[in-house]
C-alpha cells in the first residue's frame, strides 16, 4: 500500500495549497513508495508565518522544558527504529546496517541538543567603565530554514533542525525530494509526538520540478534569519549567493573529495578494513567516503591486491536483505553517472581492480581503480558513489600533496603505527576534519562538523553548532551610579 503523506504546518498536516503532489520512489524497485504533498511558494509562506508566530513564545520557554522534549523525543526516536530502517530502505536504498547507525546517531543528536538548551548563554567581560557590567550574550535568531538531504536521512535532517530548535529557534525544514518522509516527516511526527508545540518546526516538502521556487521563497522571505544547507557545492553555492544577497548567515557542509593516507609502516589488514568501511558504507553515498586511497609505493601493490580481494566479497543487492552491504544508488540517474565516471576512466587508462561490471536496480558493484589521473574526470569530481581509487605516493610528503590537490576540503584519514606521524601528516591536510588511526567516516555530534575550502564554512555540532545557530550581542547594564556625558 501507498503511504500518502501532507506538509506539516503549525502541527497541523495539511495538503498544498495547490493541491499538488509528488511521488516517492523506491530506488531497488522503481515503484511508488509514497505520495506526498508538493508545496509551492503560498505554503513556504505559510511555513514561515506559522514558524514565526511560535518563535516568541519558543524562545522564553524555559531551557529545561526544552530539554524534556528531546529527551522525550530520543527515546522514541529509539523505539521507532524498525519503522526508520524500514523508511530508508524504501525511500532511498539504505541497508540495515546503515539505517542502524543513522537511528542511533539521530536519538544521540537529540540527547546532544538537550544539553544545549541549558548551555551557557554568555560570558561576563573586562570593562573600563566605571559601575558597568558589560555582558556577551548569545540568542536566537528567529526562523531558521533548513534543508537537508537524503543520502544519511536521520542523521541529516536531525542534525538541520535540533541545534537550532535546542537554542530557540524555530525551523522551516526542507527535506530532500529523495527522501521526504526519513529526511522530514518522520522527524517532525517524533518531535511533536514528543510534545514539540505546534509552528516550532513545519516541514515542506516539494516536488522536484518546483524546488527552485520553493527555496527561493524560502530564504529571500524577510522572516527568516538564519539558513543551513548541507548538500552538493553547486547547489550550496547556489543557496549561500542567495542568502548572502539577503544578508543572512549560513552554514554549509558541502562536498568531499576525501582521502585515506595509508603510510608505509601502516598495519596492511588494518588498512584494507578501514578503507572498505570507508569507501563502501552506504554504497559510498556519504559526504565523508573515500574517492582517494592514497599508498605508500612501498605497500601499495600489497595493499591493493588485499583491498580489492576484499571488496570483491561485498554482498551486494536487496537493502531490505540484513546481509546486503552494498545497495543501491538513490535513482538510475546517480547509478549511471557513476558508469560514467568508470568508463570515463578506463577510456583514459585506468585499470578495474574490482567490480566496475553494470548491474540493474540502480546498483553499482563496489568498485576499486588504479592508474587514475589528472586527466580522468574521477580524480577531481566528488564520486559520491561505490567506486574509490587507489594512488601510490613517493613519500608522506608526496601523499599530503595528493590528498590536498583539489578544492573540497571536507575530512581525511591517516593510518600509521607512528601517532606522532600521524598527527604530524594531519596537520598538513586541508580539511575541516581528520583522523589519525582512522578512516574518514565519522560522526559525534557534540563535535564541530564541517568543511574546509569548497567544502563550505560553518559548523554543525557541539559548541561549534550552537554558535552557528545563535548571534552574539554586547549588552551593558549601568549598575553604579549614572554614566557621565561630556556635553
Amino acid at each position: 500500500m501507498t503511504i500518502t503523506r501532507e506538509l506539516i504546518i503549525n502541527g497541523e498536516h495539511v495538503p498544498a495549497a495547490s493541491g499538488k503532489t509528488t511521488e516517492d520512489i523506491n530506488p531497488y524497485t522503481g515503484e511508488v513508495y509514497a505520495t506526498v504533498a508538493a508545496a509551492g511558494t503560498e505554503d513556504v509562506n505559510r511555513a514561515v508565518g506559522a514558524a514565526a508566530d511560535a518563535f516568541e513564545s519558543w524562545a522564553s520557554t524555559s531551557p529545561s522544558a526544552r530539554a524534556r522534549i528531546f529527551l522525550r523525543a530520543a527515546d522514541l526516536f529509539e523505539e521507532r527504529t524498525d519503522q526508520a530502517i524500514e523508511l530508508m530502505a524504501q525511500e532511498v536504498g539504505g541497508v540495515s546496517s546503515w539505517a542502524q547507525f543513522n537511528a542511533a546517531l539521530a536519538a544521540n543528536i537529540l540527547r546532544s541538543a538537550a544539553a544545549a538548551s541549558t548551555a551557557p548563554l554568555g560570558e561576563v567581560l573586562a570593562t573600563d567603565l566605571p559601575g558597568k557590567y558589560s555582558l556577551a550574550v548569545r540568542q536566537p535568531y528567529g526562523v531558521v530554514a533548513a534543508l537537508a538531504p537524503w543520502n544519511a536521512p536521520l542523521i541529516l535532517g536531525m542534525r538541520a533542525v535540533a541545534i537550532p530548535l535546542a537554542v530557540g529557534n524555530t525551523v522551516v525544514l526542507k527535506p530532500s525530494e529523495d527522501a521526504p518522509l526519513a529526511c522530514g516527516l518522520f522527524l517532525a511526527d517524533v518531535l511533536l509526538d514528543a510534545g514539540l508545540p505546534a509552528g516550532v518546526l513545519n516541514v515542506i516538502t516539494n516536488a522536484r520540478d518546483d524546488a527552485s521556487d520553493v527555496v527561493t521563497a524560502l530564504i529571500s522571505d524577510d522572516r527568516v534569519r538564519c539558513v543551513n544547507f548541507t548538500g552538493s557545492t553547486k547547489v550550496g553555492r547556489i543557496v549561500g549567493t542567495l542568502a548572502a544577497q539577503h544578508i543572512k548567515p549560513t552554514v554549509l557542509e558541502l562536498s568531499g573529495k576525501n582521502s585515506l593516507v595509508v603510510l608505509d609502516d601502516a598495519d596492511l589488514d588494518y588498512a584494507v578494513n578501514a578503507a572498505t568501511f570507508g569507501a563502501y558504507m552506504n554504497a559510498g553515498q556519504i559526504c565523508m567516503s573515500i574517492d582517494r586511497v592514497i599508498v605508500d609505493n612501498s605497500i601499495a601493490d600489497e595493499f591493493t591486491d588485499r583491498f580489492a580481494a576484499k571488496v570483491a566479497t561485498l554482498p551486494t543487492g536487496d537493502p531490505t536483505d540484513p546481509n546486503t552491504v552494498i545497495g543501491p544508488a538513490v535513482n538510475a540517474k546517480a547509478a549511471e553517472r557513476q558508469y560514467q565516471l568508470i568508463d570515463d576512466a578506463v577510456a583514459k587508462g585506468a585499470k578495474i581492480a574490482a567490480g566496475g561490471q553494470k548491474l540493474n536496480h540502480a546498483l553499482v558493484p563496489a568498485t576499486v581503480l588504479t592508474d587514475t589521473t589528472p586527466e580522468m574526470s574521477i580524480y577531481h569530481d566528488e564520486i559520491f558513489g561505490s567506486i574509490t581509487t587507489v594512488l601510490p605516493a613517493k613519500s608522506a610528503k608526496d601523499a599530503i600533496r595528493l590528498a590536498n590537490d583539489t578544492k573540497l576540503g571536507l575530512t581525511a584519514g591517516v593510518i600509521t603505527e607512528n601517532v606522532s606521524r600521524g598527527i604530524s601528516v594531519a596537520q598538513r591536510l586541508r580539511t575541516g576534519i581528520v583522523h589519525v588511526n582512522d578512516q574518514p567516516v565519522n560522526d559525534e555530534p557534540m563535535a564541530p562538523f564541517g568543511g574546509a575550502q569548497n567544502s563550505g564554512y560553518g559548523r554543525f555540532g557541539g559548541q561549534a553548532g550552537i554558535n552557528s545557530f545563535s548571534e552574539l550581542r554586547w549588552v551593558t547594564v549601568q549598575q553604579k551610579g549614572h554614566a557621565q556625558f561630556p556635553f
